[in-house]
C-alpha cells in the first residue's frame, strides 16, 4: 500500500509522544469502552499519557482518563469533546443493530466519519489514527469491508493528517471474531460451513493491534499513510476452528456446503452463538475473500514479536477465564434455567410417551410409511432439540418450540372428536389413548411455554467473554 503523499504527512506537524505526556488529555480515544477502545485506553495510562475516553453514555471520569459524553451523529457535542486534543482515534463503526439498521448502516458510518472530520478540523485536531478492515483493492467488496474503506478515505479527505492500520481477524477475550470461533468450537462437534472457511487470513492478537495503534501515535513518520498488520501465520478460517478444537483437546468434522451464503451463515451463528447476526455478518463477509498482509513495511517502524494464533488463543482463553465479563441478568419472575430444564424435561417425556403409538395404540394406519417416516423425523428433531438447549443455544430453543407447537396441535388433531364427533388424522382412537392424547396436549403446551420464555432471553444468559 503506498502512502498518501500531501503536505499532510509532514512530520514536523505531528505532535510528539513527549509533548502528548507533558501536556494531559491530548489523546482522545473514540469508542472508548468498546473491544479495542477500553483495552487502548488502558494501555495508553499504563505507559504515562492521560487520555480522553468519549462515549455515547455518561462514564465517571479516574485519575488517568477524562471520560466526555458526545453522540458522532451531533457535530456539536463531538467539537466540544474534541477540544483541545491533538490525537483522535477513530475507532467507532455501526455494524450492530436491527434488521432495519442493518441496512442503513454504510450511511450512518459514512455521516459519522464525516460528523467526525469536520468536528475534528474545527476542534484544530492534528492527527487521526484510524483501525480498519485488511482489504484486497482488486476484489468486489462486500458491504462491510466497502464500507471500512470508505470511513478512511472520507477520514483522509480532509486537511488531517490520518494513519490508517488495516487489520485482519483480531483474535482477544471479548472481540467478536473470538466469541465467533469459540462457541462454534465448543458447541459443535460437526460444523457445517461454507466455502469462506477456506478463505485465508492473518489472525493477529489485539494486544499486538494495540501495541501498533500506540507506535503510530509515537512515530511522526506513520502519519499520513495507510499499513496493513496481522499475525505471523496465514491460515484458513477452517484452520482456525481446527487449531482451537486442538487446543481443547476436542475432535472437530467440517462438512463444507457451498451454497451458504453469509447471510444465512449469519443467522446459523446468531442462533449458536451469543454473537448476533448483525455483528456476525460483518465479520462473516470480512471473510469471504483472503486478508492477507501484501506490505509489511509497518514492521520496519515498529518492530513487535508478535503473537501466533495458537499464542493469541491461549491468551484471550486465559483471560476469559481469570477475569470474565459482568452479567447484568434480567430479574425475572421464573428463572433461566428452571426454564431450560422443564423444556427438556418436558420434550424427554414427550418422546417417551410418544413411543405408546407403537405398543399401545390399536390404529393399523400408524403403521403405514407416511407416518413412520413423519415419527422418525419428530424423535429426530427431540433429540436435535436437547442437545442444542443443553448447550444454551437459541437454535435449541427454536427447534424445540416448534416441535411443541406441532406436537400440541396434533395431538389436539387426534382428539378433535370430542367435542365434534369426527376425527381428522386418522380414525378415531379409543378411550385410553384419548387419555394419553390430553395428557400429551399438557406436556406440549409446557414445552411451548418453557421455549418461549428461554428463546428470547437465552441473549441475556450469553455474552461474547463469558465463558461457555
Amino acid at each position: 500500500m503506498g502512502s498518501m503523499s500531501t503536505e499532510k504527512t509532514v512530520s514536523s506537524q505531528s505532535p510528539s509522544a513527549m509533548n502528548l505526556k507533558n501536556t494531559p488529555y491530548k489523546i482522545m480515544v473514540t469508542g472508548s469502552t468498546g473491544f479495542i477502545g477500553s483495552r487502548l485506553i488502558s494501555n495508553l495510562t499504563k505507559n504515562g499519557y492521560l487520555v480522553k475516553g468519549m462515549s455515547r453514555k455518561k462514564i465517571l471520569s479516574t485519575s488517568k482518563v477524562k471520560y466526555v459524553q458526545a453522540d458522532v451523529f451531533n457535530p456539536q457535542e463531538i467539537e466540544r469533546a474534541l477540544s483541545g486534543v491533538d490525537v483522535a482515534y477513530y475507532l467507532l463503526h455501526s455494524m450492530e443493530g436491527n434488521k432495519e439498521e442493518w441496512k442503513e448502516f454504510a450511511n450512518r458510518e459514512k455521516i459519522q466519519a464525516q460528523n467526525f472530520l469536520k468536528a475534528a478540523t474545527n476542534a484544530g485536531v492534528k492527527r487521526i489514527i484510524y483501525l480498519g478492515g485488511l482489504v484486497n483493492d482488486s476484489l468486489s467488496l462486500s458491504p462491510h469491508m466497502k464500507s471500512r474503506k470508505e470511513v478512511g478515505e472520507i477520514l483522509a479527505s480532509g486537511n488531517i493528517p490520518v494513519t490508517e492500520l488495516r487489520a485482519s481477524l483480531i483474535i482477544g477475550a471479548q472481540g467478536g471474531s473470538y466469541a465467533m470461533l469459540r462457541y462454534l468450537v465448543e458447541r459443535l462437534p460437526v460444523m457445517v460451513c461454507p466455502s469462506w472457511v477456506k478463505s485465508l487470513a492473518q489472525p493477529i492478537a489485539v494486544d499486538d493491534v494495540i501495541e501498533y495503534l500506540r507506535g503510530c501515535m509515537e512515530k511522526p513518520e506513520t502519519s499520513g499513510n495507510i499499513y496493513e498488520i496481522g499475525g505471523p501465520d496465514k491460515i484458513t478460517y477452517e484452520e482456525l476452528m481446527r487449531v482451537y478444537a486442538k487446543y481443547l483437546g476436542k475432535k472437530l468434522f467440517v462438512i463444507q456446503i457451498p451454497f451458504l451464503t453469509t447471510r444465512l451463515s449469519s443467522y446459523w451463528v446468531d442462533l449458536i452463538t451469543p454473537v448476533k447476526a448483525s455483528l456476525a455478518r460483518p465479520l462473516i463477509d470480512s471473510l469471504v475473500h483472503d486478508t492477507v498482509v501484501t506490505d509489511d513495511k509497518i514492521s520496519k517502524i515498529i518492530p513487535l514479536s508478535l503473537k501466533s494464533v495458537i499464542e493469541s488463543i491461549d491468551v484471550a482463553t486465559k483471560e476469559i477465564r481469570e477475569n470474565p465479563p459482568p452479567t447484568p441478568l434480567k430479574e425475572e419472575r421464573t428463572g433461566f434455567i428452571i426454564n431450560q430444564k422443564l423444556l427438556m424435561a418436558s420434550l424427554i417425556a414427550m418422546a417417551i410417551l410418544g413411543t405408546t403409538y407403537y405398543w399401545l395404540d390399536d390404529r393399523s394406519e400408524l403403521f403405514e410409511p407416511v407416518w413412520m417416516i413423519a415419527g422418525i423425523l419428530w424423535y429426530v428433531a427431540i433429540i436435535f432439540a436437547i442437545i442444542f438447549i443443553k448447550s444454551k443455544t437459541r437454535l435449541g430453543f427454536l427447534i424445540g418450540g416448534l416441535v411443541s407447537w406441532i406436537t400440541l396441535a396434533f395431538w389436539l388433531f387426534d382428539n378433535f372428536y370430542v367435542l365434534f364427533d369426527v376425527s381428522l388424522i386418522v380414525d378415531q382412537p379409543n378411550e385410553l389413548i384419548t387419555i394419553r392424547n390430553f395428557i400429551w396436549t399438557g406436556l406440549s403446551a409446557i414445552a411451548v411455554f418453557a421455549s418461549h420464555n428461554t428463546f428470547h432471553k437465552v441473549i441475556d444468559y450469553q455474552f461474547k467473554g463469558k465463558p461457555i
